[in-house]
C-alpha cells in the first residue's frame, strides 16, 4: 500500500487511513463511512488492505440491512441463504443473523451448553472458515455489530498465509501434494441413543476433496487450508498418519503470532477474507446476561486450487452455487 508513514505505522491511501493491529493479522480503517457509497479509490484501498491483511475492521459505522448489503455488494456477489433461523430478516435472505445460533441447541434437544460442549470437544474445534465444506466457501465475510456485551465475546482471526510460510521447507514441499476431506459435523460427539443432530447431518451431508494448501486466486499467497471445524483427514495417509499432522498443521494455523483478537463495539463491522483466514467465535457470552447480536453477509467464492493447478472435488452435497 502507498504512502506508507513510518512513525506512526498508519499507512495512507485512497483517502483512507490502515492501522495494522499485529504483526501478521488484522488491522482497523480509518477516514471512511461505509453508510456513504464508496468511491473506486477507496474501495481499492480497503481490497489492498483486506488481501494484506487478511480482516480489516470498521469502528461505529451503525449500518442497516440496506446499507450492509450494499458495502458487500460493492467488494462482490452476497449469498442468499435458504435456510436461517427466526431471528434473521425475513426480507433479507443474504443476512444471516448469529443470535440464531441460540435456537440450535434446543431444535436438536440440547440445551446451548451441552450443544456447545459437543461440538467443540477439543481446544482447536472452534476454529473454521465459514462454510469450508463446500465445494466452494465464500470468499469473504462482512460482520457487523448492533449488540454486544459490556465485556467478552470478541472474535478471533489467524492469518493462513503466514501459517504456511512458518512452516519449514521440507513440510511446505510434503504439504503442497496433499488433499484433505473437509466434511460438515466433523468430530461431533453424539449423544447417547437417538440423536436429532446426528440424523440432521446424514440428511444434509455436505463434503469436499481441498487441496491442504490452496494459492490465493488474487495474491496468488499459499494458504494452509485447515481447520479444527471441518478437516475430517488427509486423503492417501493411514489414520495413524493423518491425525498427528492435521494436529500439527491446525496447530500451526492458529499459533498466536498469526492471530488478532478484536474487541466489539456497537456499530463495529470486520471484513475479512474466507480463503486466508480461520476465526474462533466466542464461546463465553454463554455467562453474561447480556445478549450478543450479530448479523453476517458472505460474498461468493471460487472452486478452490492447488499448488499444482487441480481443483477442489465435491463429495456430496456440494454443488457449485447451490445454498
Amino acid at each position: 500500500m502507498a504512502d506508507d508513514d513510518a512513525d506512526d505505522g498508519v499507512e495512507r491511501a485512497g483517502g483512507i487511513e490502515v492501522r495494522p493491529m499485529s504483526g501478521h493479522t488484522g488491522a482497523e480503517i480509518g477516514g471512511v463511512e461505509l453508510a456513504k457509497p464508496l468511491d473506486d479509490a477507496a474501495a481499492a484501498a480497503i481490497r489492498s488492505a483486506l488481501l494484506r491483511w487478511k480482516v480489516v475492521f470498521f469502528r461505529g459505522q451503525h449500518l442497516d440491512h440496506d446499507g450492509h448489503l450494499a458495502v458487500a455488494r460493492r467488494f462482490g456477489e452476497p449469498i442468499a441463504l435458504p435456510r436461517r433461523g427466526g431471528y434473521s430478516p425475513a426480507e433479507h435472505p443474504e443476512i444471516e443473523t448469529t443470535a440464531d445460533r441460540l435456537e440450535l441447541g434446543g431444535r436438536f434437544g440440547m440445551d446451548r451448553a451441552e450443544w456447545l460442549d459437543r461440538r467443540r470437544h477439543t481446544l482447536l474445534r472452534g476454529w473454521h472458515c465459514d462454510h469450508g465444506a463446500r465445494i466452494d466457501p465464500p470468499a469473504a465475510t462482512i460482520l457487523r455489530a448492533e449488540t454486544v456485551p459490556p465485556y467478552g465475546g470478541d472474535t478471533c482471526w489467524s492469518n493462513l498465509a503466514a501459517a504456511y510460510a512458518g512452516l519449514s521447507e521440507p513440510l511446505r514441499h510434503f504439504v503442497d501434494g496433499l488433499r484433505a476431506e473437509h466434511r460438515q459435523g466433523v468430530g461431533y460427539e453424539p449423544r447417547p441413543g437417538e440423536d436429532a443432530y446426528v440424523r440432521h447431518l446424514l440428511e444434509h451431508q455436505t463434503a469436499s476433496h481441498h487441496p491442504l494448501v490452496r494459492v490465493h486466486p488474487e495474491s496468488g499467497e499459499r494458504l494452509l487450508f485447515v481447520n479444527g471445524y471441518y478437516v475430517q483427514r488427509i486423503l492417501g495417509l493411514t489414520q495413524a498418519e493423518s491425525a498427528p499432522l492435521l494436529e500439527l498443521l491446525v496447530e500451526q494455523a492458529v499459533r498466536p503470532e498469526y492471530t488478532v483478537r478484536f474487541r466489539w463495539r456497537p456499530g463495529d463491522v470486520a471484513f475479512w477474507d474466507n480463503r486466508a483466514t480461520v476465526h474462533l467465535a466466542p464461546s463465553d457470552t454463554g455467562r453474561l446476561d447480556h445478549p450478543r447480536i450479530m448479523h453476517r453477509v458472505m460474498l461468493a467464492g471460487e472452486v478452490p486450487v492447488g499448488v499444482d493447478g487441480t481443483p477442489s472435488e465435491p463429495v456430496t452435497g456440494t454443488e457449485a452455487g447451490r445454498w
